[in-house]
C-alpha cells in the first residue's frame, strides 16, 4: 500500500515522513491554503529528500504558466489538481507537460458529497484519481470522512485511487479492507496543529496502512 502525507511545511516533517517509509509527500502552492508553501521553501525540502519518495505539488484552479514556474524550481513528478478544473485544463496541462516536463503524472481530485458523479469523473484522461470529503468552502485537508462504497464505484472506471478524507491511524486499515485504493492519503489525521506533523500519529499512519 502506498502512502501519501500532504500538508508538508518544513523539512523537519519531511524527513520524518520519508524515514518512516512515507512514498509520496504533498506541497501545496493554493495561496488560500493554511498548509501553503513557497516555491522556494518546497524547492529546498524536495531536493534533500530520498530517491524513493516523490514529491506532489497540490494547485487549485491555477494558471498553466504558473505551475510550469513552480516547476522550475521544484523537482516534482506528480500535479495534483484539487479545484474544479475541467477535462480540457487537464489535456491542455497534458500537452505542456509532454514537451516541457515529460513523465510527469497528473492526479486530479474531486470532492465526493452525497452520490459521485462517475459519468463527470470518467471524463477526465489522467494518470490517477484522489478521492477527499466534500465540504462546502474547504479544498481539501478537512478531516471528514465520506461513504467509502462510492470509492468502490469510482474505482471500477479503471484509473488508480489515491484515497483522502478524514483518514487516521484508527481507520486506515478499515478503509484500506473496503476500498483497497492505489494509496491512502492524509493530512491533517497526522497533524498537532495546521503546518506541523505528529510524529507518533505519522508513524501509527504508516504502520498501519502499510500492514493492511
Amino acid at each position: 500500500m502506498k502512502v501519501k502525507i500532504c500538508g508538508i511545511t518544513n523539512q523537519k516533517d519531511a524527513m520524518w515522513a520519508s524515514g518512516l517509509g512515507a512514498d509520496y509527500l504533498g506541497f501545496n502552492f493554493y495561496k488560500e491554503s493554511q498548509r501553503r508553501v513557497s516555491s522556494d521553501m518546497a524547492g529546498k525540502i524536495i531536493s534533500g529528500l530520498p530517491s524513493f519518495v516523490q514529491a506532489v505539488g497540490i494547485f487549485v484552479r491555477a494558471e498553466i504558466k504558473d505551475i510550469l514556474k513552480v516547476l522550475k524550481k521544484c523537482d516534482l513528478k506528480l500535479i495534483q489538481l484539487h479545484g474544479d478544473e475541467p477535462p480540457g485544463y487537464c489535456e491542455e496541462l497534458k500537452e505542456n507537460l509532454k514537451t516541457k516536463h515529460p513523465g510527469m503524472q497528473i492526479i486530479k481530485a474531486f470532492r465526493i458529497n452525497n452520490e459521485p458523479a462517475i459519468e463527470m469523473i470518467s471524463g477526465y484522461n489522467v494518470d490517477y484519481y484522489l478521492l477527499d470529503t466534500y465540504v462546502p468552502g474547504m479544498e481539501g485537508g478537512t478531516g471528514e470522512v465520506f461513504n467509502w462504497e462510492f470509492a468502490v464505484q469510482i474505482k471500477k472506471l479503471g484509473t488508480p485511487v489515491f484515497l483522502a478524507g478524514g483518514l487516521t491511524s484508527e481507520n486506515v486499515k478499515e478503509a484500506i479492507d473496503v476500498v483497497n485504493p492505489y494509496c491512502v492519503d492524509v493530512a491533517s489525521g497526522v497533524e498537532i496543529s495546521i503546518r506541523k506533523k505528529d510524529y507518533e500519529k505519522l508513524k501509527n499512519f504508516i504502520y498501519n496502512a502499510k500492514g493492511a
